[in-house]
């Protein structure tokens, strides 16, 4: 019964109206008046022939009629005349209404889902962006505050308090920079200057940039291994930049006394490289939302390392952009290590 298609009830059901004529008529030539059989059988056809017609149109009509609502409802595409709109009653109408039904549900389940994910994201990041932004701005309003009760007139503390307002407004101003940034990547914005360069190169450039803040934890960086030259095919400025929000990383969240370890890794047609650290570790079930804007792990210790927060999305960002991927790895207590790629020069 699942699979009988509208036109064979209605054949069917046909076939049922010449049966009964038939019998009908043989009745009447047996008991009434002779008729001729040729007629009677002629008759029937005739009879059934007109039923099918009947009942197919007045049918087709019917199902039309009614199913052409529920299609309105479930097609995104307007449905301006009557054509945009056909049933076969040679296929299961039904079957098909169902299926369709079903496509909707999901679609409008799954739409439904992705809202709900999205408008949860935009809570978080505002929430996260409020946060970011209130404590440099607290800051400044205390230092204002003091100084305008009096330690203006104080040399001992107007230049300090101005100093520490500069710095949160710099910290501020960097946020405000890496939002502008991400933006911008996620829009497609910045045009990526492709060029050949030596990534070793580059790799000592930045770390020669980052020994002063490596000093300070007394963190030792340094190559696996001594490599030759090897050349990339990238932004030399936006894989620096890369490079630097890595390896600030792994000295912010790094331990006393630790290192920061620079590998690379020739593969087929791209350069595998990693940046890892033998710090606290991450948790495994943090690692998804790690690339992620604002995600701190560990919140209340990570933002005393005065980080925007976005530093790993915008890693993210730019590597993909090059059409390449990043990944992390990492055990508690042992450390973690980001590996991406980059396309052989």
């Amino acid at each position: 019964m699942r699979n009988i298609k509208p036109y064979q009830i209605i054949l069917a059901t046909s076939a049922i109206v010449v049966v009964i004529v038939w019998v009908l008529l043989f009745l009447f030539c047996k008991y009434i008046g002779e008729i001729d059989y040729l007629y009677i059988f002629l008759f029937g056809l005739l009879v059934g022939g007109l039923s099918f017609v009947i009942h197919f149109i007045s049918v087709e009509r019917f199902l039309h009629s009614r199913i052409k609502f529920i299609y309105r409802a479930i097609r995104k595409g307007k449905m301006t005349r009557e054509t945009d709109f056909h049933i076969s009653m040679k296929e299961d109408v039904l079957r098909n209404v169902t299926v369709e039904a079903k496509k909707f549900l999901e679609q409008r389940n799954t739409e439904i889902s992705k809202l709900k994910e999205q408008e949860e994201f935009r809570r978080e990041f505002l929430g996260n962006l409020a946060h970011e932004l209130k404590t440099p701005v607290f800051s400044i309003q205390g230092y204002i505050l003091t100084l305008l009760e009096g330690g203006l007139e104080d040399e001992n503390v107007n230049r300090l308090f101005l100093e520490r307002a500069s710095k949160a407004v710099d910290r501020m101003t960097g946020i405000l920079d890496d939002l502008d940034e991400i933006t911008k990547l996620e829009a497609d914005k910045i045009k990526l200057l492709i060029k050949r360069f030596d990534i070793i190169d580059l790799a000592k450039d930045v770390m020669e940039s980052l020994d002063f803040l490596a000093k300070e934890k007394n963190i030792t960086l340094r190559f696996a291994k001594k490599y030759d030259p090897i050349y990339v095919k990238a932004d030399r400025g936006k894989i620096g930049q890369v490079l630097t929000n890595l390896i600030k990383n792994s000295i912010s969240y790094g331990s006393e006394n630790g290192e920061t370890t620079i590998r690379l890794f020739p593969m087929e047609d791209t350069i595998l490289m990693e940046v890892a650290d033998n710090g606290a570790g991450i948790e495994e079930e943090e690692l998804p939302r790690l690339f992620e804007r604002f995600y701190r792990v560990e919140k209340s210790r990570n933002r005393h390392e005065g980080g925007s927060g976005l530093g790993l999305s915008i890693v993210k960002h730019i590597i993909e952009s090059h059409g390449q991927t990043i990944n992390v790895r990492s055990t508690v207590d042992v450390g973690s290590t980001f590996s991406f790629t980059l396309e052989k020069g």
